[in-house]
């Protein structure tokens, strides 16, 4: 007797792919989830920070509003996700330290912390001394500080092991190991299911692509724009002894270049000589454009570590023990595409730039509830419609950003 058909194929299994198909499978849809590396691409790469506060910027206020909405879901994510498994996705709520190395950095810290204010955004500026406080480890020549209290941070890959284990122990999922290879339609023009590389075609009446920066090749001859784009950056993972690692987040601007440093709890350093002290540290994040070519530079290596210990001195200790080059989904306007789109049968979760583990609860949620005929009643939602540049709407943002 063969499987009943699937109710949802889901492609892409990195962090928002795999927390769709887990939401979708909670509300007893059969779901597969296609993917020839699950949690191998941006998920890899990624810091974790869940900082909409952090992350906010002059022209982009919708996707500030976007980010504490999807800040918001996390805790209820990380507790469903514990008690399916039983595993530990790493969410600390320790807040974050936005530092500012010299007088033009200060200048620039400063401009922000005043939008911060016109959006109602929670941050105060504190002196070096006042930083210092909340981070002893601090380097002597940061001029100035801000704390964002209400920005916290995850373990993406953590959380991506859990949502694998979950999946594992959901009667209703599959996770298939295969690269998907085209969409099925019908004569309609309507989407049926996915054909993966191995020529099995997988039926169901709703396909939803989270493959990230490759969202565009896969749906290329459909009536949808789908503007996805690689953009390059590269992380760092540290092994750092007792009172080597900052207590909390800390960003910064050296000299106009933007970095941070995320901690893990202790117990989580790796290599040889670990102690049950030891913690990884991730430092991050280049951005360039270009394709997904997953080779660090030198240059980029030397930057964020020469970056990093301006800020926080005490790393020149830490052991490199991990360089991971990734790429992430970038569109025209910096939002993702978040929904159903024009084509019946398919939806989007792509484009998140370096908000993937931010709004991935958030994303699964929603397509969830559009699969379902639900509304999803996050305002914010409103713009990542998966079909705004389908109708010409295309506006166009800065290029900046972090592996998040």
């Amino acid at each position: 007797m063969s499987d009943p058909q699937p109710d949802l194929v889901v492609v892409g299994a990195g962090i928002v792919g795999a927390a769709v198909a887990w939401r979708a499978a909670r509300e007893q849809l059969r779901v597969v989830l296609l993917d020839p590396a699950p949690g191998d691409g941006a998920t890899r790469a990624a810091a974790g920070m869940l900082a909409p506060v952090a992350e906010s910027w002059f022209g982009e206020e919708p996707a500030a509003r976007l980010g504490v909405a999807g800040a918001a879901r996390w805790p209820a994510f990380a507790r469903d996700l514990a008690d399916a498994t039983g595993l530990d996705v790493g969410l600390r709520a320790v807040g974050t330290l936005v530092t500012a190395y010299d007088g033009d950095d200060l200048g620039e810290l400063r401009r922000t912390v005043a939008l911060h204010r016109t959006w109602g955004l929670d941050s105060t500026e504190l002196t070096h001394a006042d930083a210092r406080r909340l981070e002893p480890l601090l380097g002597p020549r940061v001029r100035g500080a801000v704390h964002a209290p209400s920005d916290h941070v995850a373990d993406p890959r953590a959380a991506h092991d859990a949502l694998l284990a979950a999946l594992g122990a959901a009667p209703r999922a599959t996770v298939v190991r295969q690269r998907a290879r085209r969409l099925r339609t019908d004569a309609t023009g309507a989407v049926v299911g996915v054909e993966d590389a191995a020529g099995t075609t997988h039926r169901a009446p709703a396909v939803v692509v989270a493959t990230g920066w490759q969202a565009g090749d896969l749906l290329d001859g459909l009536p949808v724009s789908v503007p996805v784009r690689p953009v390059r950056g590269q992380t760092l993972r540290l092994d750092a002894g007792p009172g080597a690692a900052p207590r909390q987040v800390v960003r910064g601007l050296v000299q106009g270049r933007p970095v941070y440093v995320v901690p893990r709890d202790a117990g989580t350093g790796t290599g040889p000589g670990t102690t049950p002290e030891h913690r990884e540290v991730v430092v991050g994040a280049t951005s360039e454009e270009g394709p997904d070519d997953r080779r660090a530079t030198a240059g980029g290596v030397f930057a964020l570590l020469r970056d990093a210990r301006a800020l926080l001195p005490g790393l020149d200790e830490a052991a490199l023990v991990e360089a991971t080059p990734r790429a992430r989904p970038g569109t025209p306007d910096n939002l993702p595409l978040i929904g159903p789109t024009g084509v019946p049968g398919l939806h989007l979760a792509t484009g998140h730039y370096r908000n993937g583990v931010l709004l991935a609860p958030l994303t699964a949620d929603a397509v969830v509830a559009g699969l379902l005929g639900r509304d999803p009643d996050v305002p914010a939602l409103a713009a990542a419609d998966a079909g705004r540049f389908t109708t010409g709407n295309l506006t166009t943002a800065p290029n900046r950003g972090a592996h998040r």
